[in-house]
C-alpha cells in the first residue's frame, strides 16, 4: 500500500512507498485521490499526443517490417499479435465509415 502526504484541504501532494513522517497516511491502491495525483503527475502537456502519434508510427512500422518480409507477423508475442490485429480491424472498420479521411481525401 502507498503512503501519502496531503495538503491542508486534504488532497494527495507526495507519495512513497514507505511511512515516514512526512508520509504518514495509508492508502489503497485504487483510491480515486491517489489515481487523480498519479495521473495529473504522469501527464505532461503534448506528450499524451505526441504518444498517440507515435502508436500509429510503431503500427505502420511494423506492418512495413513484414511487407519486406524483415520479420513476421508471428514473430511478435501474442499479445501484440492480438492488439495489433484488434487495432487494424478497427482502423479498417473506421475507414469503411470514412471516419478517419483527411481534408485531401485520404485516409490517414
Amino acid at each position: 500500500m502507498p503512503f501519502v502526504k496531503r495538503s491542508q484541504t486534504g488532497e494527495i501532494v507526495a507519495v512513497s512507498a514507505e511511512r515516514d513522517d512526512s508520509h504518514p497516511d495509508e492508502v489503497a491502491s485504487d483510491d480515486a485521490g491517489l489515481r487523480g495525483f498519479v495521473q495529473a503527475m504522469s501527464s505532461t502537456p503534448g506528450l499524451a499526443d505526441s504518444d498517440l502519434q507515435l502508436v500509429r508510427v510503431l503500427e505502420d512500422l511494423i506492418d512495413l517490417l513484414v511487407d519486406k518480409s524483415v520479420i513476421r507477423f508471428t514473430d511478435l508475442p501474442p499479445q501484440a499479435q492480438e492488439k495489433l490485429s484488434a487495432r487494424h480491424s478497427a482502423r479498417l472498420s473506421m475507414r469503411a465509415l470514412d471516419l478517419l479521411s483527411t481534408d485531401g481525401g485520404q485516409v490517414i
